[in-house]
């Protein structure tokens, strides 16, 4: 996950969720940026980057994108797309 947070912001989000994955911080926002998700939300707001997740396979080739994110059920849902891009299971 990449969040345009600081790296503090991103250890106490993981501790606080539990998080058992990688959080990289971009709070210069250049990553983001350079994957188009960075909005500007007027001056109430600035600019803000958008909840996309991005599916990248082993060659590092992006293979969907999904705009639509939706925090409450955005587990489920990249359960759903990693089957249907037939991704195998991570073996316990």
């Amino acid at each position: 996950m990449i969040s345009t947070d600081t790296v503090e912001d991103n250890t106490a989000f993981a501790k606080k969720e539990n998080a058992d994955f990688p959080l990289l911080a971009d709070p210069t926002q250049k990553a983001a940026s350079q994957y188009g998700v960075m909005k500007d939300y007027g001056p109430d707001y600035g600019k803000l980057a958008n909840r996309w997740t991005f599916y990248i396979g082993p060659d590092g080739k992006i293979t969907a994108i999904d705009k639509a994110v939706k925090p409450a059920s955005s587990g489920e849902d990249i359960v759903a797309k990693l089957k249907e891009l037939k991704v195998p299971a991570k073996k316990q």
